[in-house]
């Protein structure tokens, strides 16, 4: 199958031509012919609380196909369930009721967003489930099903031992809704830690004595940064400070959730922009196109350990977005087969 399209991304640059599809693979790219809109990959979101009016701490298989069909209608080809703070029983009954495939985008694997996380820096996670870091809870939690990545707070006592268990595993630990300085920030990042969750929100604040979390990972080559890139979570200043400081290395995540973003108290429940929406806010921010799918996709991929998905190269899985010359989604292909 032959997409058609002027021009794809390809390994990361875009080229013109169209890009074939073998199966669930990609076959050659940069074919001869007349096209219109550009192929990029699949988006890849690790960090979904709930999407089309379904929260996903509670929601069953039916549940996860309705918002299945409405991620797909934004682009998202993969993405990670996310589950906040909750009591140990919900947690686990979360876990287990992850889907392993049937609902249209790749299910990566459950995303744990706490409960080890710091008292100080819950934002919208309720304090009464919170917990300091206890390796029995943990292992309970992980014995319930597919966890792929935890976010827990480095600072607090028995963190360090946490992450050991959990890269064992070979499951992604990230850093976030986190009161850690510098230094102890770059204690976990020398533990092999390589990511943190939505960067600047909820966390302690960049300081020029006092960077934080967020100032070492920023200055860390080695770290890649989740962003909510809404308009809303960040200022546009800070949105342009980190495309520069941080390029190549930085994940778009939506942040979404079921229902209203704000508690009544105005404190920040989640995101509301798609992925499509801060793809183009991307662009409107400067990031030519590849700059914009490696922020999409790639860089998703590579925290998530799955080289597989989130770059379009030759033998390379098959999930593709054809976005017209406004950036308008015009076709979803997931493994292969056209999924809308």
């Amino acid at each position: 199958m032959n997409l058609g399209v002027a021009a794809a991304v390809v390994d990361g640059v875009l080229v013109p031509g169209g890009l074939e599809i073998v199966g669930d693979l990609v076959g050659a790219a940069g074919l001869p012919g007349t096209g219109s809109g550009i192929a990029v990959p699949g988006f890849v979101d690790l960090q979904v609380n709930g999407f089309a009016g379904v929260e996903f701490l509670g929601t069953d298989l039916d549940g996860y196909r309705r918002a299945g069909a409405a991620l797909l209608a934004t682009g998202v080809t993969a993405f990670q369930p996310t589950f906040i703070t909750a009591p140990e029983a919900d947690l686990v009954a979360a876990v287990a009721a992850l889907p392993v495939a049937g609902i249209g985008p790749r299910v990566l694997g459950g995303h744990l967003e706490g409960p080890f996380l710091s008292p100080d820096r819950l934002g919208a996670h309720p304090a009464v489930a919170r917990r300091d870091p206890d390796r029995a809870l943990l292992a309970r939690l992980l014995m319930a099903g597919r966890v792929a990545q935890v976010t827990l707070a480095p600072e607090l006592p028995g963190a360090l031992e946490l992450i050991e268990l959990l890269h064992a595993r070979g499951i992604v630990v990230s850093f976030g809704h986190s009161n850690a300085t510098a230094d102890e920030a770059r204690l976990g990042f020398e533990q092999g830690v390589a990511t943190v969750t939505h960067l600047f929100n909820a966390m302690r604040p960049f300081r020029h004595r006092d960077p934080g979390l967020a100032g070492a990972a920023l200055a860390d080559e080695r770290i890649d940064v989740q962003l909510i890139l809404d308009g809303v979570h960040l200022a546009e200043e800070t949105e342009l400070f980190v495309l520069k400081a941080a390029a190549g290395r930085i994940a778009v995540v939506t942040d979404a959730v079921a229902g209203a973003t704000r508690r009544p108290d105005g404190v920040l429940a989640g995101g509301s922009s798609t992925m499509l929406e801060s793809f183009r806010r991307l662009v409107s921010l400067g990031a030519t196109i590849d700059e914009a799918a490696a922020a999409t996709s790639s860089v998703a991929a590579r925290i998530a350990r799955r080289p597989d998905l989130g770059t379009l190269r030759p033998g390379g899985a098959a999930d593709v977005l054809v976005l017209d010359d406004r950036l308008e989604l015009e076709r979803v292909v997931v493994a292969g087969v056209d999924a809308l």
